[in-house]
């Protein structure tokens, strides 16, 4: 029962973090129709930048809850930073072109943002310790959980959920879906396509940063953390289909449980558990499981 337990408790951890990112890259794949191979990188700053702001924290002398604040901060800096400036900057002038062009634009950009963050913060790992003590530890049964852990899962409920809602109960989020089905009709009726792009895209960025900041108390950060990430997202938003978000949600928990059943019952398959699953479930379902054939946010 206790290694049932684990296992269940290890899988919904480490799809909560993989979730609030794959969230982020099918959302900005539904809107823009880019499959954004530079997603992991924004992560990997995400987490530098958290590193950082909450080093400077420290460094003031705030206490440790402030570093939640600082967490957050730092994913939303990078939202404002990163996201106009990426989409806006770059990724408008590919529009209407090839989408392996626009792929490979996105690869040639994480590329370069691999090399801008060991510019900026080195070769040498940071820890980010402060906030990882902070909700104690939590007892289930006779197992003991990091308080944390478990927060970074309701953390992910919240993203979910919010991000739902805004998409199917909101007056801005009906004008998403409108420019998601029709850009040119909903250019028509006077819909700034452009801006809806632009939002769409900084909130994809938001999402990725906001994971790995979040999950920076959790590792060490440091260079290549960006590529691991995201051909695991690869393989969530594939699983669960591109463009949907119930789909995101359930891929990060088939790969959290592939995992989980790997790491603690046969740990010699571990680093191919995700991939033997990906495979599987292509076979019988290519377009993944919450897939329509035409991808699209639902």
């Amino acid at each position: 029962m206790d290694l049932v337990l684990t296992i269940g408790v290890d899988a919904l951890v480490y799809a909560s973090w993989l979730f609030i990112v794959s969230l982020g890259l099918t959302l900005v794949f539904g809107v823009l129709k880019i499959l954004n191979m530079a997603h992991g990188s924004i992560y990997a700053l995400g987490a530098y930048s958290a590193a950082s702001v909450v080093a400077l924290f420290t460094t003031w002398g705030m206490s440790p809850a402030w570093s939640l604040v600082a967490m957050l901060l730092a994913a939303a800096g990078v939202a404002a930073v990163v996201g106009p400036l990426l989409e806006r900057g770059l990724l408008a002038r590919f529009y209407g072109r090839d989408e392996v062009l626009l792929l490979l634009v996105t690869y040639a950009l994480f590329l370069m943002l691999e090399d801008g963050t060991k510019l900026l913060w080195g070769v040498n790992p940071y820890y980010v310790s402060e906030p990882y003590s902070l909700f104690g530890n939590v007892e289930i049964g006779s197992l003991s959980f990091v308080g944390y852990d478990l927060a970074l899962i309701v953390l992910a409920v919240v993203c979910g959920l919010l991000v739902w809602l805004g998409l199917n109960r909101t007056v801005a989020g009906k004008i998403v879906l409108a420019v998601i089905h029709n850009p040119e009709m909903s250019a028509s009726m006077g819909v700034n396509v452009n801006f809806v792009y632009s939002a769409a895209f900084t909130v994809g960025v938001f999402l990725a940063a906001l994971g790995g900041a979040f999950t920076a108390p959790m590792i060490s950060v440091q260079p290549g953390v960006s590529v691991s990430v995201i051909i695991v997202s690869f393989a969530v938003v594939i699983i669960g289909g591109l463009g949907s978000i119930e789909g995101a949600a359930i891929g990060a928990v088939v790969v959290g449980l592939a995992r989980a059943v790997a790491v603690h019952v046969m740990p010699d398959v571990e680093l191919f558990s995700v991939y033997l699953v990906m495979a599987a479930v292509l076979v019988f379902r290519p377009e993944g499981l919450f897939q329509s054939v035409k991808a699209r946010v639902i």
